[in-house]
């Protein structure tokens, strides 16, 4: 494992922050860092693969899909953007950790730990109780704070954006958690049923989040106040701007680059040379659209890869006792984007001319 780069080094973070980013190591931090956190740093390492895997999942097709350039969550030395898109990667990071140490606390891993009875025996409405073993989500969320909400020690705006969005993350799995019930009566009668809250599958979790990020809000702030220098004119100014979002919201404070183009300094590949869908079944009608918007909408065409695969096929028992198969080649047809003919002229460029022409 390497030094705090990507998203799952949010199992050392509490420590990772204290020195140089290339110095530390998860080794480092497990032997130094409080006794208690070694008990979740397993769950807390696959809370944070879980939002990675979600993350590129949730934007396999899109033009930002998730590089692991973005997975880095510490804002060390500001090399870290505050964009819609790191909005998310916090929000998913800090939802992922909080979702398996909630379900693993549930399942008895920790002694420490386990349902949430608190409100067993309450009446929750009309024809049920509290009961059962709902899952116990607030200790997901405090120790899910420990690590994530670690890495970020300064008081400025892009601190409190990350923040922000870490909690909306974990706000993200109570929102989707559902109500499950059991029948009880006489005959199975079900005059009332008693009732718990259990996880959703982290895939709601995502597209939860994902909708947020389609609707995430620019973090407005009061330029003339963040210049003073002031640091209580600062923390105002935040404050100020941070009054009118509900905190499950996303927030952000950049615009996001083109993600169509290849920018090295910021870590983007661009576009070309990316696969996108065409024609296929059971498509989402935003991944029948992939090829034009990470192609057309990019300036490049959509190019074809034929490619031949063999696999077994026409398998057939033989007493006794084999099975054999014979062999068969399919043509597997494959789209990327790539860069357009020189010697074409764009499309759009075309129907310029002519406009001026008719005139």
């Amino acid at each position: 494992m390497g030094p705090c780069q990507l998203l799952a080094s949010v199992l050392f973070t509490v420590g990772c922050h204290l020195l140089s980013a290339a110095a530390w190591s998860v080794n480092n931090f497990l032997m130094t860092g409080p006794k208690a956190y070694l008990t979740y740093t397993s769950s807390v390492q696959a809370g944070a693969q879980s939002g990675i895997q979600e993350c590129k999942y949730q934007f396999a097709w899109d033009r930002w899909n998730c590089p692991e350039t973005a997975l880095q969550l510490s804002t060390h030395n500001g090399l870290r953007g505050a964009t819609r898109e790191t909005s998310f990667v916090h929000a998913v990071s800090a939802a992922g950790v909080m979702y398996t140490l909630t379900k693993n606390c549930s399942m008895g891993d920790f002694d420490n730990c386990g349902c949430d009875d608190s409100r067993i025996g309450e009446i929750g409405g009309k024809g049920w109780i509290w009961g059962g073993c709902s899952d116990n989500v607030d200790f997901g969320e405090n120790i899910s704070k420990l690590f994530v909400d670690a890495l970020e020690t300064g008081h400025d705006s892009r601190a409190a954006v990350n923040l922000h969005n870490n909690e909306a993350g974990r706000l993200a799995i109570k929102a989707t958690m559902k109500r499950s019930c059991k029948c009880h009566g006489v005959s199975g009668s079900c005059s009332i049923q008693t009732c718990w809250l259990q996880l959703s599958d982290f895939r709601d979790v995502g597209n939860y989040l994902k909708v947020k990020h389609d609707q995430a809000q620019k973090l407005e702030l009061d330029k003339r106040r963040m210049r003073a220098g002031n640091s209580a004119d600062n923390r105002g100014a935040i404050a100020d701007a941070f009054s009118s979002i509900a905190r499950t919201e996303l927030i952000y404070l950049e615009d996001s680059p083109d993600y169509c183009i290849k920018n090295s300094s910021l870590g983007l590949q661009g576009t070309e040379g990316r696969e996108c869908l065409q024609g296929g079944k059971n498509l989402s009608q935003w991944e029948r659209r992939s090829c034009k918007r990470l192609c057309h909408e990019c300036g490049l065409k959509v190019e074809e890869r034929r490619t031949e695969t063999v696999s077994s096929c026409n398998c057939k028992f033989h007493w006794c006792c084999t099975v054999k198969c014979e062999k068969c080649t399919q043509v597997v047809a494959k789209y990327f984007c790539a860069k357009r003919d020189k010697h074409r002229r764009p499309l759009n460029s075309t129907r310029r001319r002519h406009r001026v022409h008719d005139n």
